[in-house]
């Protein structure tokens, strides 16, 4: 009884300072609303585990944006919908096979097709294999890599704290380097994984072709196989040669969907703050990280909102984006519509880091709004997410810069140390992602939503 009074006293409390209009009291409701009766990890449980992995043009993408719509109409969301729009299909086949061939032997490593790539012929590819750490490399050894397989072998750069930078730094040899290697000759590529762990999972991802180049087959390599490839190479230079073969396939174009939730704005409704992920996810896992927790912390949002009884100043949206991962199909088709209706969106933030610890936002080419959201930090240090700094916000709301003049992009930024343990490798799986960190992201996210309601970006 004691345990039930103090409880019951606790909410009363929140709901008077919820009804005083305090900012301090209105985060604190929301981060008890997410904590204490939040719904963003059974979301996600029912996403990883009843759908599974849903690449674009696949069957479970299509289950996810059926789920997506029956759960926020369920919420009693004020408007919810889809969005038609025509992504790729692309499917992986069966799985890959590969072989270090040193002699005699043939060691076999785990190696996953890039999404796109081409399959290899039905016997696979058997060639001397070459290992360069860059473009600039690969070019410098000119005819010698004609015949020849590629290993595009530059890792993370461990100096770099935040990894995203380190990605950045190292994953243009998994998007380009098919097409460079193939201008040069080459029957295949292999890259290292991208990642900064050394384990024995590859992690897939795209990569793109170029008209007028030959199109070879492209598939990443663990970094544990990496590391053995690399060796036997430093070992016996040009008496290493590489085996492997893919079934992969690409599938004309299909119709799927942007899915869309609502809370009319009270006063502006014009206004539009749209927060959201992407539903689509690669194929060799659950897409917990990447991007269902996104995906369950948008929804949560709208959600907090309504159990607190919040009427928003301006309508807030929550977006599930489609072909995030192989094409971005679903965040131009909405820029392309919010243009058409001419919409006016004043912000958009975008969850896609993963469901880690949060520990800020990142504004996106906009000092004034950088400025006007530092004012919150106050606000936002007891939570520890107070980090609001410049930098990018998100794959699927780069082409609202253009389409809607004068919006703020936002990217939510939770802990980044072991997002690319998992990212696009089998191991993005529920049991991965933490319920607090995954609670707590989103009502960290939820507050800086009712933060630009209420004080706008500027």
């Amino acid at each position: 009884m004691k345990f039930i009074t103090t409880f019951i006293a606790s909410l009363f409390l929140s709901t008077c300072l919820f009804a005083q209009n305090s900012d301090e009291g209105v985060i604190r409701q929301i981060y008890n609303v997410a904590l204490m009766e939040g719904h963003t990890y059974k979301n996600l449980e029912h996403l990883c585990k009843q759908i599974g992995p849903r690449l674009s043009g696949s069957k479970n993408a299509q289950k996810a944006v059926d789920w997506s719509k029956r759960l926020m109409e369920d919420y009693g969301f004020d408007k919810v919908y889809l969005q038609e729009v025509m992504v790729p299909h692309w499917e992986r086949g069966a799985k890959e096979t590969a072989f270090i061939v040193d002699g005699t032997a043939r060691i076999p490593v785990r190696i996953a097709a890039l999404g796109g790539s081409i399959a290899t012929s039905a016997e696979g590819v058997t060639a001397q294999i070459i290992e360069v750490k860059d473009f600039e490399q690969l070019k410098a050894l000119g005819a010698t890599v004609k015949g020849k397989i590629v290993f595009f072998n530059r890792p993370f750069d461990p100096r770099l704290f935040d990894t995203f930078d380190a990605y950045s730094g190292a994953v243009n040899q998994r998007g380009q380097g098919a097409v460079e290697a193939a201008k040069l000759g080459a029957l295949g590529v292999i890259v290292r994984s991208m990642t900064n762990i050394i384990d024995d999972n590859p992690h897939t991802g795209g990569m793109r072709y170029q008209d007028g180049v030959s199109k070879i087959p492209a598939a990443a390599i663990s970094t544990k196989a990496a590391e053995l490839l690399s060796k036997k190479i430093s070992e016996k230079g040009t008496a290493v040669k590489f085996y492997f073969k893919q079934y992969c396939r690409t599938l004309p174009d299909a119709l799927s969907y942007n899915v869309i939730g609502e809370i009319r704005g009270s006063e502006k409704p014009e206004n539009i703050i749209t927060v959201g992920g992407h539903l689509d996810s690669w194929d060799l896992a659950e897409g917990a990280h990447d991007d269902g927790t996104g995906i369950t912390q948008s929804i949560e949002v709208l959600r907090i909102f309504k159990s607190l009884n919040y009427q928003p100043k301006n309508t807030i949206r929550a977006v599930m984006f489609m072909n995030e991962e192989n094409g971005l199909r679903g965040g131009a088709k909405y820029a392309e519509l919010a243009k058409l209706n001419n919409e006016k969106h004043i912000a958009a933030l975008e969850s896609d880091e993963g469901g880690f610890t949060p520990r800020g936002f990142t504004v996106e080419d906009s000092p004034t709004a950088l400025a006007h959201f530092s004012k919150w930090k106050p606000l936002l240090e007891p939570y520890k997410v107070s980090d609001i700094e410049a930098g990018g916000s998100g794959s699927d709301l780069g082409p609202l810069k253009t389409a809607v003049p004068g919006i703020v992009l936002i990217g939510f930024k939770p802990d980044s140390q072991r997002y690319f343990d998992i990212h696009h490798a089998s191991s993005d799986v529920f049991e991965n992602v933490n319920k607090r960190e995954l609670e707590l992201g989103a009502a960290s996210i939820a507050s800086m939503i009712y933060l630009i309601d209420k004080y706008g970006t500027k």
